[in-house]
């Protein structure tokens, strides 16, 4: 009986077991299933399709491409002496034969700002070069004139002698906004009218590639808009473009440790480019204008030190005697903060906003003193303390051809048959050289002009505007004509 009972006894529990077994069983595959079935709170990050939730920029890539040019230069041609070797038929009077190489060349990008051919480019894009050559996005092809330049803002304005030419749009780089979607369109590589897109990553920049020569008058402003477009060598004079297709900067660098993109390109302010533009066609040089302060960013260690109460605006370290700033009532240890309506929190930022006026405007500075606010009305000068038009440097003519010359003696000239003329003596970079001229070259007319001297050089070009014709005789007796333009 007792082992009936024992029995039953283990047969329950392992019923009862059982049931717990599969209850539990069970339970872990609803919990399984729910697992499965889970919906992570994740998403892919691409743009949604639909109308409303796309950003296209097809519209103001369209606008772009037609207006950025292809600015091909060409500078002076380098000669190397060749080992001397008398050859009565090419070398006379046994000079030395210089030996020609190819003209370098260079590409960049320009912008179609005007109708009738105004192009803006990049100072360093066309700096130097003898020769400019400018090709539309449809292939046709121009000599351009160079109006003026501007080393301190990199900034450089070029003619084409063309109409209804497509152009583009300044906009507003004062309205350009950190994460703003932007385009940069240009020549990278020689590859014309490449479009590539990126956002504004910062503004106010400065990272120090331009010259700081106050011997020639060169005090760089830059205030660089900073973009991760893709731009490379090739891009540079090229526009940065917003999403309606208006023009808010000219692309000018990178920053690299490569020679190309690796994320970081910069563009000057299109504001700041219209100003050196306007400039370059009213006066033939940029008017620049000073408050006549020394100043620095300032950061937390100085604030501290002066008890200053807020990290913000530009602090003044010095004053130019009789400058704009110390007849305004400016002093030291002020803190800039607002030129005009326009904060200015770095030395950039006011660099670029005083950049864009003239000397003789009325400006209001907003700055504090001992933490106090105070709006200073002041009048800005030049760089020489007044308010005068500064005119465009004259080119001296000599300079410009790039030649020493000297006189020949009668028996030289009875020799060549020819009875006046000026020896081209020694050659360098100009516009002799780019020409073809070679060194011992006896200049015997200009513009059918007789030339004995150096004066009389100066005389017949100074003046010039457009082509000029050289005609003379080298010392083995070889006539040659050369034309270039002034």
């Amino acid at each position: 009986m007792k082992k009936i009972l024992s029995v039953f006894a283990i047969a329950g529990i392992g019923g009862l077991t059982s049931l717990g077994v599969s209850h539990l069983l069970q339970d872990d595959s609803s919990t399984q299933a729910s697992l499965l079935g889970y919906k992570a709170p994740v998403s892919y990050v691409n743009i949604p399709a639909g109308p409303e939730a796309t950003i296209d920029f097809t519209a103001a890539a369209e606008q772009s491409v037609h207006s950025v040019v292809n600015v091909k230069t060409t500078y002076p041609l380098q000669t190397s002496q060749s080992p001397y070797v008398y050859d009565p038929f090419r070398d006379f009077f046994g000079q030395r034969a210089p030996q020609h190489q190819e003209a370098p060349m260079a590409t960049g990008s320009g912008v179609i700002v005007s109708q009738d051919g105004y192009i803006i480019t990049n100072n360093h894009v066309v700096d130097g070069a003898d020769k400019i050559e400018i090709t539309l996005n449809d292939k046709r092809t121009y000599v351009a004139d160079v109006i003026g330049k501007d080393p301190t803002t990199d900034l450089a304005l070029l003619k084409i002698k063309e109409t209804n030419l497509p152009y583009m749009s300044y906009g507003n780089s004062d309205n350009v906004k950190v994460g703003e979607w932007v385009l940069a369109v240009g020549n990278p590589f020689n590859l014309t009218s490449t479009v590539t897109a990126g956002i504004v990553s910062a503004k106010g920049r400065s990272i120090n590639i331009l010259d700081n020569d106050p011997a020639k008058g060169q005090f760089p402003v830059e205030s660089f808009i900073q973009t991760d477009a893709a731009v490379n060598p090739g891009n540079s004079g090229g526009a940065l473009v917003n999403t309606k297709g208006e023009l808010v900067g000219i692309n000018s660098a990178i920053a690299s440790n490569t020679g190309s993109y690796t994320g970081y390109s910069f563009a000057i302010p299109v504001n700041m480019a219209r100003k050196v533009v306007a400039d370059l066609l009213e006066f033939g040089a940029v008017q620049r204008a000073f408050i006549g302060v020394s100043i620095r960013d300032l950061d937390a260690k100085l604030a501290q030190e002066k008890s200053i109460n807020e990290i913000k605006g530009v602090y003044v370290e010095g004053l130019s005697a009789g400058g704009s700033g110390e007849e305004a009532g400016i002093k030291e240890g002020d803190v800039i903060t607002k030129v005009g309506e326009v904060d200015v929190n770095n030395v950039p930022e006011l660099q670029e906003q005083i950049s864009r006026f003239r000397p003789g405007n009325k400006i209001t500075i907003t700055l504090k003193r001992n933490n106090q606010e105070k709006i200073i009305p002041l009048v800005l000068k030049n760089k020489n303390g007044n308010t005068d038009v500064v005119e465009k440097p004259k080119v001296e003519v000599v300079s410009a051809l790039g030649a020493t010359f000297e006189n020949i003696n009668s028996g030289d000239m009875k020799k060549l048959g020819i009875e006046n003329g000026l020896r081209v003596n020694k050659l360098s970079a100009g516009k002799l050289l780019s020409a073809g001229i070679r060194e011992g070259f006896i200049i015997t007319n200009v513009d059918k002009k007789k030339i004995t001297s150096v004066e009389d050089i100066k005389a017949a070009l100074e003046t010039k505007k457009g082509g000029v014709l050289i005609e003379g005789v080298y010392p083995n007796g070889m006539r040659a004509y050369y034309g270039f333009g002034m």
